[in-house]
């Protein structure tokens, strides 16, 4: 597998080797062509001089072998370090020169292409020996001497000045080579950079792959510290790992919150279930007294199943909160509080409560799922006759506000301490104290309210103050 480090450095590298490739290629090539244009437009202007100078002694002179004029043209091509040759309109040589000494080229013409493109097309530049006259090849330039003679222009000859082209090639090889170490070092520079970049990236990943590695193997403290103060992606990131960190300790400490709560629930009634029966079968328990025990084995029993129960609605509701429940009907909230007062009549009679219902006479529409808000009624009511001092009273009230429909449903009774109030609404959460106390319970209810009214995207808060508990929830008014 290759690393992110051995990624990065390959596409920088790359990138890199590429980028230094096509702009060598274009630099190199425009530094060429400037440095030909340079030497090209130096050569003409100083053929132009010797080509101007010549054309006036041939019409004052008709001679170009005195001192002046050798001496003119040896230092405009020692001056320029050019090769010049003066030649008649036919391409023989009548001058040459290197600034230093006098050449004579007895026999010798230029070649009549050059001779040709001068005369006929005004000028002459590229590389060329002339035919053999040079040794090698050389950059040469060419223009026409042209005279003016009794009004009329007539050609004279030609003058051609001429460099070492290898002086070119140094130039160009020159400029070549402090582009390439250039290069080289901008290359090297860059691999050091992207080699501690990737380092500096790769690091926290490879800190959070073994984090996470080890939350296989069921280490939930592990934590990626030290990023915090990079103010970047990685910073972003190991927050919202050690976030989601919290979160799985959060859901193993639930879990096994859970298997000991599951534990403790089934254990208490299947112990007093299979005892009974034993007691019955054996003959330990007197026939007379068969029915009591067997009523105690029937609560029992009863109470399994609404462990199963309510194990089995808060299965569907885990489902269901994957796919988050929309307002899909409209229906009369004020009904379906009254239908579950109706339900709950025994229980409240039983524990000699008093109900103080404060709701509007006319029907209250509301928007949500109608049986899933009359599970959170039925759940809050009976919550509140479980937990309400005897011959107090129970009170629910609706009222409207700000396009909502407000529910309470108040008790008198034990006030939850305050640290106890946010872990109401959490899993199996049951207070030590109220274990004994809610045998019928097993700390399930409130959650499924808190889940119903998230997936409808309501809200429902808690209040616990001087023994007055009091539940609120809203639905959106239709």
């Amino acid at each position: 597998m290759r690393s992110l480090y051995k990624r990065q450095l390959t596409m920088m590298v790359s990138i890199m080797i590429l980028s230094f490739t096509l702009l060598s290629a274009a630099f190199m090539l425009l530094s060429y062509r400037y440095l030909i244009s340079e030497k090209r437009d130096s050569l003409e202007r100083n053929a132009g001089y010797i080509a101007g100078f010549t054309a006036v002694y041939y019409q004052e002179f008709r001679d170009i072998q005195d001192d002046l004029y050798s001496s003119y043209v040896a230092n405009i091509a020692l001056i320029s370090d050019s090769f010049v040759i003066v030649a008649d309109g036919n391409g023989e040589i009548l001058y040459a020169t290197d600034g230093s000494n006098i050449y004579t080229y007895r026999n010798a013409a230029l070649p009549q292409n050059v001779v040709t493109q001068v005369i006929q097309g005004g000028g002459y530049a590229g590389l060329t020996n002339l035919g053999g006259i040079y040794s090698s090849q050389r950059y040469t330039a060419g223009l026409p001497v042209n005279a003016s003679i009794l009004g009329q222009t007539v050609n004279e000859g030609l003058v051609l000045v001429s460099v070492d082209a290898s002086n070119l090639a140094e130039m160009w090889s020159a400029t070549a080579t402090i582009f390439f170490f250039s290069a080289v070092v901008v290359l090297l520079i860059s691999v050091v950079a992207s080699t501690l970049t990737s380092a500096y990236q790769a690091r926290p990943l490879n800190e959070m792959a073994e984090a996470a590695r080890k939350f296989g193997q069921g280490d939930f403290d592990v934590r990626v510290t030290g990023y915090e103060g990079r103010c970047d992606e990685i910073s972003t990131l190991a927050e919202a790992f050690n976030s989601m960190a919290d979160s799985l300790a959060k859901v193993e400490s639930q879990r096994s919150e859970f298997i000991a709560n599951i534990s403790h629930e089934l254990k208490t009634p299947m112990t007093t279930i299979s005892g009974f029966a034993e007691g019955i079968l054996d003959g330990t328990i007197p026939p007379e007294r068969e029915k009591e025990y067997l009523q105690i084995v029937v609560s029992e029993t009863r109470r399994l199943s609404r462990l199963v129960r309510k194990m089995l609605d808060l299965s569907r509701l885990n489902a269901l909160a994957e796919h988050s429940i929309t307002a899909q009907e409209t229906f009369d909230l004020t009904e379906v509080v009254s239908q579950v007062l109706i339900s709950l009549e025994s229980k409240i009679t039983d524990r000699k409560l008093d109900v103080d219902v404060q709701m509007p006479q006319e029907k209250l529409m509301v928007w949500g799922d109608p049986d899933s808000v009359t599970q959170v009624c039925y759940n809050l009511l009976d919550n509140a006759a479980k937990f309400a001092a005897p011959d107090s009273t129970i009170t629910i009230q609706i009222t409207k506000k700000d396009g909502k429909a407000y529910t309470s449903v108040r008790n008198l009774g034990a006030t939850i301490p305050p640290d106890e109030l946010p872990l109401l609404f959490d899993r199996f959460h049951k207070a030590d104290s109220s274990r004994s106390m809610d045998r019928d319970g097993v700390g399930l209810g409130l959650y499924i309210v808190k889940t119903i009214l998230n997936n409808l995207k309501e809200t429902i808060t808690v209040t616990s103050e001087d023994g007055v508990t009091q539940f609120t929830f809203t639905l959106t008014l239709a």
